[in-house]
């Protein structure tokens, strides 16, 4: 396996609508000339956006985190520029950008080192092959402060991997229950 360059990324982007929109190069300043957290192509993957849709945890309804039997009183859903998550808590939110991951290709998600730093830990599950979809991204506040998430801007990298062999079951031919997801997807079973 190897890590896919700029150069590969950019190509499967273009000709296959690997990633939609795609932007081609790092974005670090608005139309407005504000500096903002980055996004688009960098050297050895592609720093996505979070869009302004979120789902941000409460206890408000008592309700449990039970992801066999998921209750949708265990979030608001917010649609905002600037998503404040509350201290200690948890928000779903989703890319902008829609992925089609070909069939010899794994990638890794990680959060920016901006939103790191500052106690805000993104976690997403790779994107198998032949997977697509909006990425749900899951962003947990680990500070005792309220953070901010801003919308339309960097909140995490994918580094895209080339296999050596083309995998035998694809998550396609799984009929994986996440294929294809607009929008932000809760748990299912």
């Amino acid at each position: 396996m190897s890590v896919c360059s700029d150069k590969w990324i950019r190509r499967m982007a273009v000709e296959n609508a690997m990633i939609e929109p795609f932007v081609d190069g790092q974005i670090k300043v608005d139309a407005d000339g504000r500096r903002v957290v980055s996004y688009g192509l960098s050297s050895y993957g592609y720093d996505l956006r979070v869009s302004d849709e979120f789902k941000v945890f409460t206890n408000v309804f008592s309700a449990m985190v039970d992801p066999k039997a998921f209750d949708d009183r265990s979030f608001v859903d917010i649609k905002t520029d600037v998503c404040v998550v509350p201290p200690n808590s948890f928000a779903l939110a989703r890319s902008v950008e829609y992925f089609q991951i070909p069939r010899e290709v794994l990638t890794i998600c990680v959060g920016k080192s901006t939103y790191a730093r500052c106690g805000i830990i993104v976690n997403v599950t790779p994107f198998e092959p032949e997977w697509e979809g909006h990425v749900t991204l899951e962003i947990s506040n680990t500070t005792p402060l309220p953070a901010r998430i801003y919308a339309n801007e960097g909140l995490a990298q994918v580094v895209f991997f080339l296999a050596d062999d083309v995998c035998e079951t694809s998550y396609a031919d799984r009929a994986g229950k996440y294929m294809r997801q607009r929008g932000i997807t809760i748990p299912r079973l």
